[in-house]
C-alpha cells in the first residue's frame, strides 16, 4: 500500500463469503491498496464446503451483531479505510457509515435501510425460502440450486449458474433477513436504523444493476430519495449499470463497475 491511499475494507452479501469479492480485491490491489475482506461472523475465513456442512455458527446472528463485528475490525485499522459493501453488506456499509466510520462509502446494489418500504416483487420472491417459515427466524437455510439462478445467475443458463452455485454459495442467515424486511416499515426501532440527517456522513454512493432480482434499481432510488430528502449536506450519489444482475461484482464487465466505484471514491475523499 503506498502511504497517500486508505485500505478498503470490502463487505460481502447474504449467501456468499469473501470470496465472491476475489475479483474486486485483486483489482484495488494492483493500483495500491491494501484490502481488507473480513468474513461475517460465522464465515470468518472458512471455506464454502465447511460452511455448508457445518452452518450452526450463522444460527441466530443478526444486524447489529454484524455490524459490531466489522465495527471492531475498522476501528481497529491504522486509518479510516473506504468501506464497499454488497447486498446486505451495502446496508451494513451505510450502517457504519451512518456510525462516523470510512472516509468514503460505496453500497453495490445494497440493502435498504430502515423505513425505506420500497420492496419490488422479486425482491420479496428472493426472500420466500427464509421468510415463508417464521419458525426458522434463527436457522440457517441452505440456498437451492434453482433458486440461486433467480437471484444470482438470471444472466447465464442454468448449467453455468449451477457451477457457480457450487463455488459460491453458503446458506442464509435467515435472521438478518428478518430484520431488515421488518426495518423497512420500522425506521426508528428497525435493526437496520441510520440517521438519514447525518450531516458529517462519509460520502455515500449508491450502484444499481437493472437485472437485478434481488435489489432492483427502484431499491436504489429509493435509497438516494432517502437521504437527499433531508436536505443533508453529506454528499449521496446513484449509479445504475444496464445489463448488470446481483452477482455484479463478478459478473461479465465487472472491471467498468469496480474502477467506477473506486475512481468515485477518491475523487471523494477530499469532502
Amino acid at each position: 500500500m503506498t502511504a497517500d491511499k486508505p485500505p478498503i475494507v470490502l463487505i460481502h452479501g447474504l449467501w456468499m463469503t469473501p470470496k465472491s469479492w476475489d475479483t474486486w480485491a485483486g483489482r484495488f490491489r494492483a493500483r495500491g491498496y491494501d484490502v481488507i475482506v473480513p468474513g461475517w461472523p460465522g464465515v470468518d475465513d472458512r471455506d464454502v464446503v465447511d460452511i455448508r456442512e457445518h452452518p450452526d455458527a450463522l444460527k441466530g446472528i443478526g444486524i447489529r451483531q454484524i455490524v459490531d463485528h466489522y465495527d471492531a475490525i475498522i476501528r481497529a485499522l491504522p486509518r479510516q479505510p473506504i468501506i464497499m459493501g454488497h447486498s446486505f453488506g451495502g446496508l451494513f456499509t451505510q450502517m457504519l457509515a451512518d456510525r462516523g466510520l470510512g472516509v468514503a462509502a460505496v453500497g453495490v446494489t445494497p440493502g435498504q435501510p430502515a423505513g425505506i418500504s420500497t420492496l419490488p416483487a422479486s425482491t420479496l420472491w428472493t426472500g420466500t425460502p427464509i421468510l415463508s417459515n417464521p419458525f426458522g427466524r434463527n436457522g440457517a437455510k441452505p440456498l437451492s440450486k434453482a433458486h440461486f439462478h433467480f437471484t444470482f445467475g438470471n444472466d447465464l443458463d442454468r448449467a453455468a449458474s449451477d457451477a457457480l452455485w457450487d463455488e459460491f454459495a453458503i446458506p442464509s442467515y435467515n435472521r438478518v433477513f428478518f430484520e431488515g424486511v421488518g426495518a423497512a416499515f420500522n425506521e426508528k426501532g428497525g435493526a437496520s436504523h441510520v440517521d438519514y440527517a447525518k450531516a458529517d456522513r462519509a460520502p455515500l454512493l449508491i450502484l444499481t444493476g437493472s437485472r437485478d432480482h434481488v435489489v432492483p434499481p427502484a431499491i436504489g432510488r429509493a435509497i438516494l430519495t432517502k437521504y437527499r430528502a433531508t436536505g443533508s449536506p453529506a454528499v449521496v450519489d446513484y449509479r445504475e449499470f444496464p445489463g448488470r444482475t446481483h452477482r455484479i461484482v463478478s459478473q461479465d464487465g465487472w472491471e467498468e463497475v469496480a474502477d467506477f466505484a473506486i475512481e468515485w471514491a477518491e475523487a471523494h475523499l477530499a469532502s
